[in-house]
């Protein structure tokens, strides 16, 4: 007789637990765990399972076309180069921000696409694509949520590519939780990377985006697909920006611009230009330094106020800077240049959006503190590159000859960096390298 035990499984999104509770630990519904019977008895009868034959990589041409390009430089680069056949790659972000709208665009490159919608309806997607004025010749819709379903059309029409919108909307006859769980989330996922390695058809599936930031459903969404994409607003609201936040085929990091237009997501082909400022306007507190966004070089503006304070404990704010380390250097700046900070407000921005996650902006920051404190502008056309450390150091930093080429670009002809950075001779560009913050002020209180 089959031994017969009892288990309690959470009704939303699938998790098992030995006793039964009122609150799921894995979702944190309420309710929602209930009793159920399961055998345990070990199956008797054995099954014979043949072996796989094993893949032998000198007998793999790579020169067959692996990739597929979108036309969208903005997203090929993000991408890798283009779309890799057989990939999932996930597009997330916020509600209303352009997901679909991408989606299209990207429809219309690559022709053959087949457009899998639970939310909207052929009438919504085709008045969306007469306003972005698409060629909809190679796109072909269908209105279904069931995963089955969809996995049966995909391959029986054999796209060139596959989108579907949403992934929260989708769910599969195996899972018996409801739609948009967790657990509905991972099975129809697993599905469609299966169907994706098998018939190397690349699919892109839409996801909304949490109050906190992440996909909505599990963590482990991200890690089941190929690639990882978010569309996410400058701190203006101005521009989309595309970042790539995984990519098995291709380097992380990566940033696409694109501007909202009437006919959809317009290419922002020099995006320097957006995250600065006129420059050319000296004021007191902004310092000019560049960031690598993967293989992209940034000018980024720094602004900083410091006011007194009218409390006892004096305030950091930071937007786009991490606050832990601009506590960190400015406890530098009073300790090692002996620039009394404690009775200040001090307050930080990092304009056109971007967030700075590097460490060679850290001198900028340190200047355009002190040239708030001393109400001195830093000369106008100067660009400051250095990681600071806890003695007061400044540090090298990376990639420093591509950084200087750009900014030279756009007429920026003093770098302050790094004593023993080691840098190309550059024509018409002074070069000002100093050991430590001590020196660094120095420089730029001499100027007006």
């Amino acid at each position: 007789m089959a031994k017969i035990n009892t288990i309690h499984e959470c009704s939303k999104c699938g998790a098992q637990f030995s006793k039964w509770q009122g609150r799921c630990n894995e979702c944190g519904s309420w309710g929602t765990v209930s009793q159920e019977a399961t055998n345990l008895e070990p199956k008797k009868d054995t099954v014979n399972i043949s072996a796989e034959k094993p893949i032998n990589f000198t007998e793999i041409n790579l020169q067959e076309k692996t990739r597929i390009k979108i036309g969208i430089d903005e997203v090929d680069r993000v991408l890798g180069g283009g779309l890799v056949a057989g990939s999932l790659i996930l597009l997330g972000g916020d509600p209303g921000i352009g997901k679909s709208t991408l989606a299209l665009q990207i429809a219309q490159g690559i022709g053959n696409t087949l457009y899998i919608s639970g939310e909207e309806s052929a009438s919504q997607i085709k008045m969306r694509a007469d306003r972005l004025k698409s060629n909809l010749t190679g796109l072909k819709f269908i209105p279904q949520t069931n995963i089955e379903k969809i996995i049966a059309t995909i391959l029986d029409q054999k796209p060139d590519l596959a989108i579907i919108d949403s992934i929260q909307t989708i769910h599969s006859s195996d899972s018996s939780t409801g739609i948009g769980s967790a657990a509905q989330i991972t099975a129809c996922t697993t599905q469609l990377m299966e169907t994706a390695k098998a018939s190397g058809i690349p699919i892109i599936i839409i996801g909304h985006v949490t109050k906190e930031g992440f996909v909505a459903g599990p963590k482990t969404l991200e890690h089941l697909v190929d690639t990882v994409l978010y569309l996410e607003n400058d701190s203006r609201d101005f521009y989309k920006i595309l970042r790539g936040v995984k990519n098995r085929f291709g380097s992380t990091g990566e940033i696409g611009v694109f501007e909202m237009t009437e006919v959809g997501l317009k290419e922002i082909t020099n995006p320097t230009n957006i995250f600065i400022e006129d420059h050319n306007s000296p004021a007191s507190g902004t310092a000019i330094s560049i960031v690598m966004e993967g293989s992209r070089a940034f000018l980024t503006e720094i602004q900083a106020l410091a006011s007194k304070t009218s409390f006892g404990y004096p305030q950091r704010k930071s937007t786009g800077f991490d606050l832990n380390r601009l506590q960190m250097i400015i406890a530098v700046i009073s300790k090692m240049a002996k620039v009394n900070l404690s009775n200040h407000d001090i307050y930080l921005n990092v304009t056109g959006g971007l967030k700075i996650k590097e460490t060679a902006t850290d001198l900028a920051v340190c200047l355009a503190i002190v040239s708030a404190y001393l109400e001195k502008a830093i000369y106008p056309n100067m660009l400051i590159l250095g990681e600071v450390g806890l003695s007061g150091e400044i540090r090298n930093v990376s990639q420093v000859d591509r950084r200087i080429k750009e900014a030279s670009k756009l007429n920026f002809n003093r770098i302050i960096t790094a004593k023993n950075q080691h840098i190309k001779n550059i024509p018409n560009v002074e070069i000002i390298q100093v050991s430590n913050i001590a020196e660094a002020i120095r420089i730029i209180s001499g100027h007006q």
